[in-house]
């Protein structure tokens, strides 16, 4: 993939195509739910197909956690030219998905009162345009503030070009679009916008006079006990990692797992996470203790919209959380994709069971629709072994 294609599907992991909010998967889709046995050897396959695609990632692993069970599924391997399988503990980059990290922040701000939902920008931000200050935090955790991308500004997209390892001062990502106004009137218009968990993280700022990479280590990692994650700013990757690859056949699979630093990327999608944390905060951030019962009636409130790329079954957006309503059920959470890397990781409504699909290739509907449709497929059979799997069911 030339430069600038990779770079405006990549970079922080929004452009990905219309967000259409319903659809099925397509007719890669599995026959029905998936249990015991041969339902993982079912699972197993469905992932080595995906992988055995001419366009397919090199390397793909899935997690199914039901409390302290854990079950790892993988095909391909974790760098081209090895034998090596990708491992629970690799890093991997959560694309978009870090928008989920910044919604538990700003919600746990919430439940100790030190944000609220309708706190506005001008009142938490008072710097930024005048023009965008009626935003609500509430608008931005759910995609309808109306706020500019600037992940697709020119000046952005010229600088990244120029140099990909560029170090950007993450407060200042959205001076990129500080000369425009809203493109709607907030909370009339779903558009998944990179700039809204930018404007999100920075009001967790305002609000504590701490870090944002502070606050994520005291309100996440720490009670979750996430040891693998981190948010970094440069380009590298801590070891071990799985390798990701813009797939281009018939050229052989390029290595891109640190053509981009993740400075310019940010809350919005520059974290970096391992298949283990990423799935017990699936199910921590999809319900449970994280947040207090109230933060996530919240959450749960739903305005059609479709994450990036679109997950599972029919989708519809929440506060930095989606529905994916499948056939066999609905689960919460998010999808990412930047250069070599998608994600998706959701949970149970009551916390217990997660499931995330990790594959070391960015897809997405603009670059390859119908591997998109194959990969939403494949997650939709995981949802369905992860609802279909009751202690009644179990061998």
């Amino acid at each position: 993939m030339a430069a600038a294609s990779l770079l405006t599907a990549s970079l922080v992991t929004g452009a990905a195509g219309p967000a259409a909010a319903g659809g099925g998967v397509g007719a890669a889709g599995g026959a029905g739910a998936v249990a015991g046995q041969d339902g993982e050897r079912g699972l197993r396959q469905r992932l080595q197909e995906l992988v055995d695609r001419p366009d397919g990632p090199p390397g793909a692993i899935a997690v199914l956690r039901d409390g302290e069970r854990v079950r790892v599924f993988r095909a391909g391997v974790a760098e081209v030219g090895t034998d090596r399988a990708p491992r629970i503990d690799d890093h991997m980059r959560l694309a978009s998905a870090s928008k989920a990290f910044s919604g538990a922040v700003a919600l746990r701000l919430v439940d100790c009162g030190l944000l609220a939902l309708d706190d506005t920008l001008a009142q938490r931000l008072p710097a930024l345009p005048a023009a965008w200050g009626a935003v609500t935090l509430r608008e931005l955790l759910n995609h309808t503030s109306g706020l500019p991308d600037y992940s697709e500004a020119p000046a952005f997209v010229e600088q990244i070009l120029a140099d990909p390892h560029h170090v950007f001062d993450s407060r200042h990502l959205l001076d990129f679009v500080a000369d425009q106004g809203l493109e709607f009137t907030p909370g009339t218009q779903y558009h998944y916008s990179n700039s809204d968990n930018i404007a999100v993280a920075l009001m967790a700022e305002a609000a504590t006079g701490q870090r944002y990479e502070d606050l994520l280590a005291t309100e996440v990692y720490r009670p979750l006990g996430l040891t693998g994650t981190s948010l970094p700013s440069g380009y590298e990757l801590p070891e071990p990692y799985l390798h990701g690859y813009d797939v281009q056949p018939p050229e052989p699979p390029q290595d891109v797992s640190t053509r981009f630093g993740a400075s310019g990327a940010w809350a919005s999608g520059g974290m970096v996470s391992t298949p283990r944390d990423f799935s017990t905060f699936a199910a921590a951030w999809a319900g449970g203790p994280l947040i207090s019962d109230a933060a996530r009636r919240e959450q749960r409130t739903f305005v059609p919209g479709a994450s990036q790329p679109a997950g599972p079954g029919t989708n519809r957006a929440g506060l930095a959380t989606f529905e994916y309503a499948t056939r066999c059920g609905a689960v919460y959470g998010h999808t990412g994709n930047t250069a070599g890397y998608t994600q998706f990781g959701a949970g149970t409504a009551d916390g217990r069971r997660s499931v995330t699909v990790s594959v070391t290739e960015q897809v997405n509907a603009t670059a390859n629709p119908d591997l998109l449709a194959h990969l939403r497929a494949v997650e939709e059979d995981f949802v369905c072994a992860l609802l279909s799997d009751r202690p009644d069911r179990r061998g």
